[in-house]
């Protein structure tokens, strides 16, 4: 038997465990509340972090003490951190915002046709900032790990060589009511970005690296 390339700990889902395909681990987590998963490269790897817990293994605070890394105690926990997954490019792309501290789902759209991560992790931010607008909560920060679209938001402008197709007229259509909000709208939310190289993974990434 070939061995897996990844492994896919579901930790709250419809059955929790470990799975060997991201189709099996997806089938338990899309659509399931406050569903908490991550990939791990080895069986031993994916066996402990399931036996811990998805609190030490999403969300852990402790220190990187790698020189010239810094802690996560960094993080502003009062933030929400958004993430794009897209299977191919183009391919199937949905896009999410989780609360950086629980890692608790916020919204969640797609998965939608023939779409780029860059031009998902964008609608996140632009999701992002008009709904903490709307709810009063500009205190809070937005941390994305995508430099590409932190800078289509700051230009207002997503700056894809996507083409439009019949397939993607739905995607073109969000992109387009989210850089109408953005040049209508200000907002005094931070965008900031997220340092994988000294925390890991975003906490709103879908585990499919």
């Amino acid at each position: 038997m070939a061995k897996a390339s990844k492994y896919y700990v579901v930790w709250t889902g419809r059955i929790p465990g470990i799975y060997t395909s991201w189709d099996e681990a997806k089938s338990q987590i899309d659509g399931f509340p406050e569903a908490r998963y991550k990939s791990y490269e080895s069986r031993p790897e994916a066996e402990n972090a399931f036996k811990e817990g998805f609190k030490k293994n999403l969300y852990s605070n402790k220190t990187i003490s790698t020189s010239g890394k810094q802690s996560r105690s960094n993080i502003n926990q009062n933030s929400i951190a958004v993430d794009a997954a897209c299977s191919g490019n183009p391919g199937d792309m949905e896009y999410r915002g989780v609360e950086t501290a629980t890692g608790k789902q916020i919204f969640l759209l797609g998965p939608f046709k023939e779409g780029t991560n860059n031009i998902g992790e964008f609608l996140g931010i632009v999701h992002g900032l008009a709904l903490l607008k709307k709810l009063g909560r500009e205190d809070m920060v937005i941390y994305s790990d995508s430099m590409t679209a932190i800078s289509w938001v700051k230009k207002k402008k997503a700056n894809t060589k996507l083409e439009l197709t019949k397939n993607n007229a739905e995607l073109f259509d969000l992109i387009g009511r989210a850089e109408a909000w953005l040049s209508k709208n200000s907002y005094k939310t931070q965008i900031l970005k997220w340092d994988t190289k000294s925390w890991g993974e975003i906490p709103a990434d879908f585990g499919r690296k």
